[in-house]
């Protein structure tokens, strides 16, 4: 119950926080306020919560599984671009398993090669390839391995894999630098200067193909600033590229809070449940079976008494220490996590109130630093969707 508990409050108060019910995005004015720009300011904001609230439709339910994600992994993605199907912008979530960068990266927009590793089925590419978005070549599917953490997670939710055969492609996107021949890079005489461009390029993996090549900078930017499609939400700041998690920072607590739980409930059954041993000339009709409350069943002892034919084993009733280790480590980890809501009802009534707002604040601290953490990607987030409106809407 430690990480349940954790992950759903963390949730509930995240989710509340970064969408509100008027909208998530707010606006500031740069320099010297007008009545002109102050104008500009409410027209960007209402067209943007609009458009976040209404028109996409997938935006709330993605932050909402998000959110639930980003406290176990620790590292969480949104992969913000526009939707030639849908004909509107679309902001994804992306199980940080399904994003790959190099061993030595540090943060995204540094990074030398980002690799998206993309699950479509047969229908939704077909649809790209008509459409013009990848090449029109013959690709066939085939029926992905699943690996132990896809199993983990398909024995945690109680589904089970079915035997027939879905039609699905595993694409690898990848956002890297190339110099690639006939492309290159010059200068203003023209020469070749081996710096390497952005693309995005998009094989099939099962069968290596090359199925799209695009540049990824501006016609217009002669800096050749490379696009960027990914925002990293983090819970905690790790130590490298990814963040850490519940899992990371309470894994250890968390495991040895279950394993107290589970001897718990084991003395709790054995001490309830006794065995042992009977002597072995005596005679029990119908000892497979067990015995029904209110039963009295015949016993061929011998003429021997019966408490000198059984013996039973010595379980202990369930340990009172076992059941202080496991309130220790519960409660280590609610503090850690920051879920222990200061109930105020409990403290004293006749406090001031400013020592109970103190204390509230104090409460909250490690919370609002996360929620802080998700603001700062999450308005990375809106400048890159403000940027696709401004390239693709009227």
């Amino acid at each position: 119950p430690l990480l349940a508990e954790s992950v759903t409050q963390f949730q509930a108060q995240a989710y509340k926080e970064l969408l509100p019910a008027g909208g998530p995005v707010r606006t500031q004015v740069i320099g010297k306020e007008t009545d002109e720009t102050t104008a500009q300011s409410e027209r960007v904001k209402e067209f943007m919560n609009y458009q976040i609230t209404h028109v996409m439709e997938e935006f709330d339910p993605e932050l909402d599984q998000m959110l639930f994600y980003l406290p176990l992994s620790g590292s969480s993605f949104k992969k913000i671009y526009y939707d030639q199907n849908l004909q509107r912008a679309v902001s994804k979530f992306i199980p940080s398993e399904e994003l790959v960068v190099p061993y030595l990266a540090t943060d995204l927009e540094s990074c030398e090669r980002i690799t998206h590793v993309i699950k479509m089925m047969n229908n939704d590419l077909r649809k790209h390839q008509v459409s013009g978005f990848y090449s029109d070549v013959e690709l066939e599917p085939y029926q992905l391995d699943e690996k132990d953490l896809t199993e983990a997670q398909r024995k945690l939710e109680g589904t089970q894999k079915t035997t027939g055969s879905m039609e699905q492609h595993q694409i690898l996107e990848f956002h890297v630098l190339l110099d690639l021949p006939g492309f290159e890079d010059k200068d203003e005489k023209n020469k070749e200067t081996g710096i390497k461009l952005p693309y995005i390029v998009t094989i099939h993996e099962e069968s290596g193909q090359i199925i799209g090549i695009r540049r990824n900078w501006r016609e217009d930017d002669d800096l050749k600033e490379k696009i960027p499609y990914f925002v990293h939400f983090k819970f905690l700041p790790g130590l490298g590229f990814y963040g850490f998690g519940l899992i990371h920072m309470l894994g250890g607590l968390s495991k040895t809070a279950t394993s107290a739980l589970r001897q718990l409930l084991d003395a709790g059954t054995l001490s309830n449940l006794p065995a042992g041993f009977k002597a072995k000339g005596l005679r029990v009709k119908d000892e497979d079976a067990p015995l029904q409350p209110g039963e009295f069943r015949d016993i061929d002892a011998g003429g021997q008494a019966l408490r000198d034919s059984f013996q039973i084993l010595p379980y202990k009733e369930p340990s009172a220490i076992l059941l202080n280790l496991l309130n220790l480590c519960v409660d280590a980890g609610r503090r850690f996590a920051a879920v222990a809501d200061l109930q105020v009802g409990e403290g004293n009534q006749n406090a001031p109130v400013g020592t109970t707002i103190a204390m509230l604040e104090r409460g909250t601290k490690i919370m609002s630093a996360i929620h802080k953490r998700l603001h700062c990607a999450q308005k990375a987030e809106f400048n890159l969707l403000a940027k696709i409106f401004k390239d693709y809407l009227p």
